[in-house]
């Protein structure tokens, strides 16, 4: 049975754990309430910031706190740092895991650094001590492909549930979303055809479970509405003896945005309901003294808000 964290013990066993490290360089904790884990599948200088931000500037980046932290920018390529990873949550009840990342084999030829990978993720979950039969709850925060791969895995030429008892919880706004978009588009058009390898083979084994945008899905833990990245996009809320997070999926995507909350990504169904999304997010972790944990800030990924004079600023572990 996992202890849950209380706010002041739970950090400080993240400092302790993070100065020790852990045995895999890719399995790190995470502060907050319960066990909290991130398991990575890619960390590293990664996209051009006006490539992810179109309304982005050279000097506003320039000016960010972001640009300044070598951890969430790469200068001399002028590159984002940015992790791929899922967040594995032990309570005294379940083994949940949140988002699961690019996965292995999945054919995708218009992003390289997903198409046809090899990568050691299943030996990291196991590093963490969980077993895919040891998961029983898989929640994707919303259906892009790099939030979906490792829903399933390649075995004897079919996609099959790579976690075999687990329910894979999905939105179902997200998922009439998709399914409206596979209706006017061919299906290599939409998410990168992740729809046919990575989430229709999950409804066709009768594992998907279809959530309301406001269910509990486990003590403690509840989805929370945060549309704008994709119609049905949802946060977690975690809660456990007065310490709070949320995973944050893409509703925050890197630091920099925390400098600028307005930014929304390139790929941001409706970048204005985003932008309010975020900025509703950023308030309520200041007002709440709660963790955020996105899907792609890169190491530590776990920090919380202040506010300045001008907007807000993150506070790592």
């Amino acid at each position: 049975m996992v202890t849950p964290w209380n706010s002041t013990t739970g950090r400080n066993r993240f400092r302790i754990i993070s100065a020790k490290h852990v045995a895999q360089a890719n399995v790190f904790p995470l502060p907050g309430p319960f066990d909290l884990q991130r398991i990575v599948e890619f960390e590293g200088a990664f996209i051009p910031p006006d490539h992810l931000f179109p309304d982005s500037t050279p000097q506003q980046i320039a000016g960010s706190a972001a640009y300044r932290e070598p951890r969430y920018f790469d200068q001399r390529q002028n590159l984002l740092v940015m992790s791929f990873h899922s967040i594995l949550i032990r309570t005294p009840t379940h083994t949940i895991l949140v988002d699961t990342c690019i996965g292995n084999h999945k054919p995708r030829p218009n992003m390289e650094l997903w198409h046809q990978r090899n990568g050691s993720y299943l030996a990291d979950l196991a590093a963490a001590g969980v077993t895919p039969e040891s998961i029983d709850i898989v929640m994707c925060t919303h259906l892009h492909a790099d939030h979906v791969g490792w829903n399933t895995k390649l075995q004897d030429g079919r996609w099959v549930p790579t976690f075999p008892n687990a329910k894979y919880l999905f939105a179902q706004k997200e998922v009439d979303h998709w399914q409206q978009q596979l209706e006017l588009k061919p299906s290599a058009e939409v998410n990168h055809d992740s729809w046919a390898d990575s989430v229709a083979p999950i409804i066709d084994a009768g594992k998907a479970v279809f959530v309301g945008m406001e269910d509990e899905i486990a003590t403690g833990i509840c989805i929370v509405p945060a549309p704008g990245h994709t119609p049905g996009n949802v946060i977690l809320r975690l809660e456990d003896r007065g310490d709070l997070a949320y995973i944050l999926g893409d509703a925050i995507h890197h630091p920099i945005q925390v400098d600028y909350p307005e930014w929304s990504s390139r790929f941001c169904h409706d970048p204005d309901l985003s932008r309010q999304t975020r900025t509703q997010i950023l308030n309520r972790a200041v007002q709440e003294r709660a963790w955020l944990l996105p899907a792609h800030f890169p190491t530590p990924t776990g920090a919380g808000v202040r506010r300045t004079n001008e907007g807000f600023a993150l506070i790592p572990p």
